[in-house]
Order: structure tokens, then sequence, then C-alpha cells
């Protein structure tokens, strides 16, 4: 046998090793993370809710922005709205007085870590979900129950070490990602809302992180359409009350 058919089979061995190495990997990481049905049956995460009540939960993740959340804000207030507004410590800590707007006009303060990192550390999320908390409570006098992490990332320690710390994670139906972030245009972020929703869904918009003028004008679409059907639009908790009680009613509830 040659020296150069030699090297051959070893490096086909070798990608043939590559492979089920990844395969392994894959399969023991997928295998490890408990699924929806598991979370949604301990409680532990919400996507959205099965009821037929005409409710919506519409949550922004990312801000505060001084400017786009207040344009925001302003919407909700005229068409009766109220938001679940997933926060970053450090631009609370920014725009302190947007954050107090928020709370006064009754709508949900929750946390999305302090600095935003994209980090699989679970130490480090803790840390940030801490100081992010405890910016909101000198902010308001609140504490958030609430968490959304980053990009939605999860593992089973992540969810077990911030339902240790007395947060129910929050998500969004699949079907009601608008990718605001991607400046789609207000046509495809309104569209995706309008043509897809339905009774007991959370929406994720973004109020900060960039430019959210599209967000803004695609919500002035939104909400006049949406008001027009007969929705209500509810903070999570009031959602997640609304689950738990099993009633044919919207329960009234202040910040959680």
């Amino acid at each position: 046998m040659t020296r150069k058919r030699v090297k051959r089979i070893a490096f086909i061995l070798f990608v043939i090793l590559l492979f089920l190495f990844s395969a392994f990997y894959v399969f023991t990481s997928i295998k490890a993370e408990k699924g929806r049905q598991y979370y949604e049956d301990t409680g532990h995460i919400i996507w959205d809710i099965q009821t037929d009540e005409k409710v919506v939960a519409l949550t922004f993740d990312d801000g505060p922005h001084p400017k786009y959340t207040q344009q925001v804000l302003d919407l909700l207030a005229q068409y009766d709205a109220k938001g679940t507004f997933f926060i970053v410590g450090q631009l609370a800590e920014k725009s302190p007085e947007v954050v107090l707007r928020m709370h006064e006009n009754g709508h949900e303060i929750a946390n999305h870590t302090f600095t935003h990192p994209h980090t699989k550390s679970v130490s480090r999320i803790i840390e940030e979900i801490n100081q992010t908390s405890d910016m909101i409570y000198s902010i308001t006098g609140v504490k958030p129950n609430l968490f959304r992490p980053v990009e939605g990332y999860y593992t089973d320690e992540i969810v077990n070490e911030v339902v240790k710390n007395d947060y129910k994670i929050v998500m969004w139906s699949w079907h009601q990602d608008t990718e605001d972030w991607k400046d789609p245009g207000v046509s495809k972020i309104a569209n995706t809302v309008l043509d897809g929703l339905n009774n007991g869904n959370v929406v994720l918009f973004h109020d900060g992180g960039g430019n959210r003028e599209q967000t803004v004008h695609a919500l002035a679409k939104i909400l006049p359409e949406l008001k027009k059907q007969g929705y209500q639009f509810i903070t999570v908790s009031q959602m997640i009350h609304l689950q738990n009680d099993g009633k044919n009613h919207v329960v009234e509830e202040g910040n959680g």
C-alpha cells in the first residue's frame, strides 16, 4: 500500500469519526434540552395561551429608547392598550424617565438582562437579571417577575436557575415574531401580525437596539385594526392570570 493511499484512508477515517462525533454531540444536546410541552406543563415558560377571549399581548424588547419607546407609549395610550416591555438595565439607567412613564401608564416592565450579552454562562445571566431587577426597582418601586432571555436562547440549566430566582420566562408565539429588527418594511411587520394573529398570542416587537421607525409606523396600523376587530391589548401577567383562572374575562391587574 502506497504512502499516499494510507494518508487518504486516514483522512477518510478522520472525516467519518468527526461526523460521528458531531452527530453524537447534536443528539445528546437535543436530548438534554427539554421541549416546549414540558416547560408549558410546568409553567416555567410561556409562549402563548389557549383562550376564547380576543386578547393579545404586545411585547417590546431591547429598550428603553429615548425616542422610539416614547412614540410606542404614545400609540399605546391612544388605543387604550397595555404592553409588556422587556428592558435592558443599562438603557433603563440612561432613560429612567421613560421607564417611569411605562410604570405610571400601567404597562408591565420585565427583565431582559443588563447589557444584552450573548452568553451561555448561567452565573453571568443571573447576575445581569439581578442588576436589572435592582435598576427597575430603584425607578418604579416594583421588582419584575418576568424574564425574556437574549434572542430567546435558553438551556435546562438557565431555566432552572431563573425559576429558582422567582422568575417566569416569557417567549413569544412562534408565528408572531415580527423580525422588525431586520427592517423588513412597515407592511411586512404589520402583515405578520394582522394576517396570523390568534386569540392569546404574544407578539414580539423591538422598541430599542437600533432605528425603530418601521416598528412605530407598523404599530400605528396594527393597533386600530385589531381594536376594530374587538381585541383587548393586555400585559403578559394578565394573560398568565387569565390562563390560570380559566375564566372568560380579563383579570384587571397593574404592573407585575
